[in-house]
Formats: C-alpha cells, sequence, structure tokens
C-alpha cells in the first residue's frame, strides 16, 4: 500500500474576502504550511491540488496539481486521485487547506476504519459529524468519480457512500475545524499562541 495526500487549496476563499487561504498568515506562517507540517510525515508524497500559477506554491516542494473544471472538493481529489495513481500510489488522503490542526494520527486511523469498507474508503467524523473533504480513497476508483462529476454531481458524501464508505470516528472536534471566516483566523491563532 503506497498513500499520497492531497491538500484541496483550490477554494475561492470568498468568507475570507477573496484571498487564497493557503497562503493566509497563521502564527507567521502560510495556513498550508501548518497542514503540511501534520500530514507530510504520515504519507509517501503530498500534491496540492489547486488552479492558477503554481510558483506561489514553490517553497512547499510539492507538486501543483489542477483539476480539469472547478466543481468542489471532488474535481481536486479526481486530479489528486490521477496523478497519484500516475506515480504508484494505492490510495489518496484528501484534506482541505484550511484545516491546519489535523490529528497526528489521522492517517492510521483512516486506515483503520477503512479494513471494514469494500472499498476501503473512509472518511473522518467526530461527534459533529462527517467530515467528507478529508477522507482516504482508493485511487481505482477515479473513474467512478469522474463519471459521476461528468454527470453533474459534486457532493463529495453522495459519492463516498455510493461506495461502501466508512467512518473513522475521532474525539476532538477541533481537530477538523475549518478556517473560514476572519474571525475563526483569529480563533486558531490564539489557540496556536496559547492565549484561547
Amino acid at each position: 500500500m503506497r498513500i499520497f495526500g492531497v491538500i484541496l487549496a483550490g477554494g475561492q476563499g470568498r468568507r475570507m474576502g477573496g484571498v487564497d487561504k493557503a497562503l493566509v498568515p497563521l502564527a507567521g506562517r502560510p495556513m498550508i504550511a501548518h497542514v503540511l507540517d501534520r500530514l507530510e510525515p504520515q504519507v509517501d508524497s503530498v500534491l496540492i491540488s489547486a488552479n492558477g500559477d503554481p510558483v506561489r506554491f514553490a517553497p512547499f516542494g510539492c507538486r501543483v496539481v489542477a483539476d480539469d473544471g472547478s466543481r468542489g472538493p471532488l474535481s481536486g481529489i479526481l486530479a489528486g486521485m490521477r496523478v497519484a495513481a500516475e506515480m504508484g500510489a494505492t490510495h489518496l488522503v484528501s484534506i482541505p487547506v484550511d484545516t491546519p490542526f489535523l490529528p497526528g494520527d489521522l492517517v492510521p486511523r483512516l486506515l483503520l476504519a477503512a479494513e471494514a469498507s469494500a472499498e476501503r474508503l473512509a472518511l473522518a467524523a467526530d461527534d459533529s459529524g462527517d467530515h467528507p473533504a478529508t477522507a482516504l480513497w482508493p485511487v481505482g476508483l477515479a473513474p467512478a468519480l469522474a463519471a459521476f462529476l461528468d454527470a453533474g454531481e459534486t457532493r463529495v458524501l453522495r459519492f463516498a457512500e455510493a461506495h461502501g464508505v466508512v467512518r473513522a470516528p475521532f474525539p476532538d472536534p477541533r481537530a477538523f475545524a475549518n478556517l473560514n471566516t476572519p474571525d475563526e483566523l483569529a480563533a486558531a491563532e490564539a489557540l496556536i499562541r496559547g492565549t484561547a
């Protein structure tokens, strides 16, 4: 088994004022740097799913993968699956770029849960609910995902449930907090600096 990660950095950042959330400073570093710190030790290689000029991600040393149509997170997941498969991966772990508090045991927990799935597909969940964009995907699902998107479907959970997804339970809901607004960013900053 060879597992790649993909950081989903293709969002519009509308609630953050239309900025590139990946590069928004958090505790003196770009938000994507915090996500990389947590994801990189858990996977064989990390991809960044983003459209636009890939040069902006050069400092992070990851291959940037553009998707073939902005149809939400599944577009980035599909692009990541295709590239990861070409590079010899069996699975892809997807992570939104605005979740800087990911658990250090994310991938092991997803793998453990995936053993109960026929497709070996698992998503993160906690007491607050499902986190469908934080999931383990077999790269062999790429053709099915392409067909799903071509049919006009975009909901991550709908596709996952059609392919026998299981939930990997996590105890701390803060681990998957999305930083979508300036207020959420400020709260995360306070948490990192120990002033929350």
